[in-house]
C-alpha cells in the first residue's frame, strides 16, 4: 500500500516560489513520461486498476506499475502499488505495439493476465510531468509540474507511514510563506480521464 501526502499548487508562481524555497534541498529532477494501459475488455479499469509505464529523463529507465483501488480523502491517497523495472527499450515497443505486452517478460504484467484476465493491452495515452525531489526535514518531498494535452498542474507529494502529521508540516511551512494551496481531490491519472483541470 502506498499512502501519500498530495496538496495542489494553484499557478506557475506558487509552483516557482515552492521549488525557490526548497531549491537548498534539492536532490535530483527527474522528467517522467507516464503512459497507461488496461485491457482490451477494460478488464483493469472495471475493478478500479491501471497500468502505468513511467519512462525517467528519455529512455534511461522504465518503470512499470499495476495500481489499484486508489482513495483520496483530505489530501492522502492510498492506493495499492506493485512495481518493477523494466528494460526501457522493449517498453518503448510495447507502447508502439501494446500487443507486446501479452507475452513480455514481467511480474507485474503478468499479474495483470493471471489476476486480472488481461488477455490483450490497449493504450489509453499519458502526460509529462517534470518532478523535483527535495530532501526536506527528514522527508522526501516530490513536487511536480505535470502538463497534459488540456493545460498543466502544480502539486506536492510525500510518501510517508504517518501521512496526517506530515501534511501538518508541509501545510504549516505554505502558510508560513503565504502560498496558497488545497487538498488534492484526483489522482493525475484520474484527471488526465477526465480531460479537465481541476477546479
Amino acid at each position: 500500500m502506498e499512502v501519500e501526502v498530495k496538496l495542489r499548487l494553484p499557478d506557475a508562481d506558487a509552483h516557482r516560489r515552492v521549488t525557490s524555497l526548497l531549491s537548498p534541498h534539492l536532490l535530483r529532477t527527474d522528467r517522467q513520461e507516464n503512459l497507461f494501459f488496461d485491457g482490451a475488455g477494460g478488464e483493469l479499469s472495471s475493478r478500479r486498476a491501471v497500468v502505468r509505464l513511467r519512462f525517467y529523463n528519455g529512455d534511461s529507465r522504465c518503470v512499470a506499475s499495476l495500481k489499484a483501488k486508489a482513495v483520496l480523502i483530505d489530501g492522502i491517497s492510498r492506493v495499492e502499488e506493485d512495481e518493477e523495472e523494466l528494460d526501457p527499450v522493449k517498453c518503448r515497443e510495447c507502447v508502439a505495439d501494446p500487443g507486446k505486452m501479452g507475452p513480455m517478460d514481467s511480474r507485474v504484467l503478468r499479474r495483470c493476465r493471471e489476476e486480472f484476465g488481461v488477455g490483450e493491452f490497449v493504450g489509453l495515452g499519458g502526460f509529462g510531468n517534470v518532478r523535483d525531489v527535495y530532501e526536506w526535514k527528514g522527508l522526501t518531498l516530490e513536487v511536480d509540474e505535470t502538463k497534459y494535452e488540456f493545460g498543466m498542474c502544480y502539486e506536492i507529494e510525500c510518501e510517508s507511514s504517518d501521512p496526517e502529521a506530515v501534511k501538518k508540516v508541509i501545510e504549516e511551512f505554505l502558510r508560513d510563506n503565504g502560498i496558497d494551496y488545497k487538498y488534492s481531490e484526483k489522482s493525475k491519472f484520474a484527471t488526465f480521464r477526465s480531460g479537465k483541470l481541476p477546479e
